[in-house]
């Protein structure tokens, strides 16, 4: 029932459509590798595999579709690892139908889709089983001090047009400074750079 809802929801749009659904993670798969989809909308919880595994596959290849990760949030202890395998956000199921196309547009433009209040709490959940790792990666102190400042905010949870205000400098220059810090860590949007940035303890969950 679901999945019929998101595929009225999607397909009723001008700018969107449906090319294919799966039952299950090794189904999806095998069709966002035939249909080559935009997106992928990928439900954690699904039968055999499930959208933990099928993420990482969907999102190993070239030029992958960017993945939209579907949760409760309270009940699924996967997401946060979700988000590493490479997924590009999440949503919740219970989420509004406009908050659903707006999060397949956000995502497809090559945005990441990071609520600050939830991902906060996801990752200070995470933190207090283990903390960040020890150590600092190589990849991290290759960054200028201005580097890391906009690594911090923007995990955050802050846009370009709100770390330019904190910051004091152009929207234009904050881009600079993101696809530059991107590139000297090796991640390819907002949502790996803040995993990274919890990491390695240049930004603590808030208590």
């Amino acid at each position: 029932m679901l999945l019929a809802g998101f595929v009225a929801i999607i397909d009723a749009e001008d700018d969107l459509e449906v090319v294919g659904t799966a039952a299950d993670g090794a189904a999806a798969v095998e069709l966002a590798a035939a249909a080559r989809p935009d997106v992928v909308i990928m439900d954690i919880r699904m039968p055999g595999m499930d959208g933990l595994a099928a993420t990482r596959l969907v999102t190993a290849g070239e030029q992958p579709p960017k993945v939209l990760v579907l949760t409760t949030f309270d009940l699924d202890a996967y997401v946060f690892e979700a988000l590493r395998a490479g997924a590009s956000g999440f949503l919740l199921k219970d989420a509004d139908p406009e908050e659903l196309l707006s999060a397949i547009r956000v995502i497809a433009a090559g945005e990441a889709l990071l609520d600050p209040a939830v991902t906060g709490r996801l990752i200070a959940a995470f933190a207090a089983g283990g903390g960040p790792v020890a150590g600092e990666p190589p990849e991290l102190t290759g960054l200028t001090p201005r580097e890391r400042d906009v690594l911090t905010l923007i995990a955050e949870g802050l846009s370009n047009a709100e770390i330019a205000d904190r910051l004091g400098v152009g929207v234009g220059t904050v881009k600079t400074h993101v696809n530059a810090l991107f590139s000297k860590i090796g991640v390819r949007d907002r949502v790996q750079a803040t995993i990274l940035a919890y990491d390695v303890g240049l930004v603590r969950p808030r208590r």
